[in-house]
């Protein structure tokens, strides 16, 4: 049981790596301040590499994410036995994927999100991503679970 316990939060640690990675990677920070000179580290500046590592690693997520709700539910555990770090994490989260597959539907053709629309998506999308490192970063140093 506590194998699988450590895989999950390998699976997840890993993820939310690669996946903070890319999404800034999309923003051209890397060149601009030189990051993507460094050898070994041109591909950050690679728009259609960090692209795709973004989208594979947000599949991951989502994957992970209803794997665990599934668990969590067949398993009967309460709801009580979550903690608040924890309802705060999975509010997060619901909200990443919800602005990620807005994203995503914004970029399909046919599809039109007015300027206001995009922008609000963006930013709040980018919002979410801070607060759930700054999240995860307070739980690791305070050793907070998500549930008891």
């Amino acid at each position: 049981m506590k194998t699988t316990k450590k895989t999950r939060q390998y699976i997840y640690g890993i993820t939310l790596f690669f996946i903070t990675l890319s999404g800034f990677a999309q923003m051209p920070i890397f060149k601009r301040y030189y990051i993507a000179d460094i050898p070994g580290f041109g591909w950050l500046a690679q728009f259609y590499v960090t692209h795709i590592i973004h989208y594979v690693a947000a599949i991951v997520l989502i994957a992970l994410v209803i794997y665990i709700l599934f668990d969590f539910i067949f398993r009967g555990a309460r709801l009580n036995s979550v903690t608040g770090p924890g309802y705060f994490k999975i509010a997060i989260l619901a909200g990443l994927i919800v602005t990620g597959v807005l994203m995503v539907v914004k970029n399909l053709s046919n599809i039109y999100f007015g300027h206001t629309a995009v922008i609000v998506l963006d930013l709040t999308h980018l919002s979410l991503c801070m607060i759930l490192l700054f999240v995860t970063f307070y739980s690791l140093i305070r050793k907070k679970r998500w549930v008891i």
